[in-house]
Order: C-alpha cells, then structure tokens, then sequence
C-alpha cells in the first residue's frame, strides 16, 4: 500500500513538472525570444524572466542570441572620389532589436543575416568612400585623415536600413584595415619618398640660413670684443708709459736709489712662494742680504 502510495506521489509530480516544461519557457540574460501561434506572431520576448505558453502545435517558441556580435568583411576595392583605388576592411557590431523581423527575414539563422548586412556595408561603403578624395584616407599628416567622419557616415547609412527591413540594430561599424593595390602602393611610396626629400631639403636650407645668420653675428660680436679689448690695451699701455716716464724723471735723479729699489725688488720676487735658494752673497742682488750692497752704495755715496 506504502509503495503504490509512493509512486502515485512520484508519477504525480512527474506530470506536474512535464506540465510546467509544456508550459512554460525560460528567456536568459543573454537571448530574445519570439512566440507563435498556429504559425502567426503572438508576443515578442525581449527581457529576461520565465514565461508561460500553451503548447506545441499550438504556440512555438523561438530563442535568439542577443549579445552583440561581429561582423568583418575581408579586402575590398573601392574607389575613392578622386579615381584611386584602396583596398579596405571593414568590421560591424550588430544585434537583434526585433526578434519578429528577424525570424521572418533571417529563419532565426544568423548566417542569412550577415549575408543582408554585408550587402548593406558594401553599398554604404562605397557610397561614402567615393565621396571622399585620396588623401583623406592616406596621408604623412594624421591632421588630414577623416575615418571618424567616414566610420560615423557608414553607419548612419547602414543603421536604419538594417533595423527598418531586417530587425538588426548596427551598433558600430568601421574600418579594421586599409590597403593599396601594388601599382597604387609603388605610387604612393614615391610621392611620400619625393615629400620627404623635400621636406629634408627645405630643413636643410633653412639650418643653413640660420647658421650663416649665427656665424655672422658670433663674427661681428668677436670684433667688437677684440676692438674694445684694443682700446682698453692702448688706454693701459698710455697710462704704463706715463707713470714710467714719472718713475724714469725721479730714477734720473736718484740713480742710487733707481738700483737700489729694482735691486730689492728682485731679491723681493726671487724670494717668493718660500722659496730656498743658494747662490753667491757677492752676486748682485743678494749681496745686499751681507750688508756689501748698503756699504757699496755708502761708499758710492761718501765719494
């Protein structure tokens, strides 16, 4: 009795939790959902949360993925405004904003999806790419480049056509890569080569101009230094002859007196820096340290 009472219990919940599963479905975080009934569109899902429904056949439930994912379209050539050639990659990031355009559009595959989205860029690409010269895409000068304003005109293009006939949100579109056919390259390289030399050349002759500049005022400003330093010499030597010519007046009358004061003053400069020395008393002027320079000039003096 027990055992049969046990398994009623357990069949019972059995059916209660198929029914629930019959019933009921599950939106995550990460998905959108659509429900049919009898085939015809009954409630689009967009949040998350548990929902109920009546069983297949009578109402189906569809379940798509709504992060954010990527598209990117391998090299392509487009032509630019003025008549060049680039090769170009670009990249998108989309995601479902009506699961019920979507599944009508796509069946729910995303595969079809890209294949629409790819037309789209395509057309927008070329589009805004060929309104734009050459140069606004490759340049030495990052100040003349314009991908913002070429990326933000794509998909302004490409947003509403893509949300308006297939239920696709482009949240961002742009350019992963750029490149140049080989002839175009070969060109390109040149004319960078030929700006450059330019550019070095025009370097060049202006460090020069500068520099024959700084030469010349260095040059001028030595010869005033070396002028004024002769004024200065001529001022000394003239004040030196005069005060010499003094000294020889007052020598002429003194003699004596003349010798001995150069006398004393080459013992005085001899003796400089504690210096030792060792020489003869005799020899002049150090025969003035014996006394025989004073008594000399004594007897000189008395005669």
């Amino acid at each position: 009795m027990k055992k049969n009472t046990l398994s009623l219990v357990v069949g019972i919940l059995l059916v209660i939790v198929f029914a629930f599963l019959l019933f009921s479905f599950q939106v995550r975080q990460t998905q959108v959902a659509v429900v049919t009934q009898f085939g015809k569109f009954s409630a689009p899902q967009t949040q998350p949360g548990l929902y109920f429904k009546l069983p297949w056949p009578i109402q189906q439930v569809y379940k798509f993925e709504n992060r954010l994912q990527n598209f990117e379209k391998k090299f392509e050539q487009t032509p630019t405004k003025d008549s060049r050639i680039i090769l170009i990659t670009v990249f998108a990031g989309w995601k479902i904003a009506d699961p019920a355009k979507f599944l009508t559009s796509f069946d729910g595959d995303a595969a079809k999806a890209e294949e629409k989205l790819e037309n789209l860029i395509r057309t927008a690409k070329n589009g805004v790419i060929g309104q734009y010269d050459f140069a606004d895409l490759v340049s030495a000068d990052p100040k003349t480049l314009k991908f913002d304003e070429i990326e933000k005109k794509m998909l302004e293009a490409v947003q509403p056509l893509a949300k308006e006939q297939y239920g696709v949100d482009v949240v961002l579109l742009g350019i992963k890569q750029l490149g140049l056919p080989e002839n175009v390259t070969t060109k390109v390289f040149a004319r960078m080569k030929a700006e450059r030399e330019r550019l070095v050349k025009q370097l060049t002759s202006e460090g020069e101009k500068e520099a024959a500049i700084i030469r010349a005022e260095a040059k001028q400003k030595r010869e005033e230094i070396i002028a004024e330093a002769r004024g200065k010499a001529e001022i000394i030597r003239g004040e030196g002859d005069r005060e010499a010519a003094k000294s020889f007046a007052v020598f002429k009358q003194e003699p004596d007196l003349a010798i001995f004061l150069l006398r004393l003053k080459a013992l005085e400069a001899s003796l400089k820096d504690r210096s030792t020395l060792i020489l003869d008393q005799q020899t002049p002027p150090f025969d003035m340290l014996s006394g025989g320079g004073w008594e000399a000039n004594d007897k000189k003096g008395n005669k």
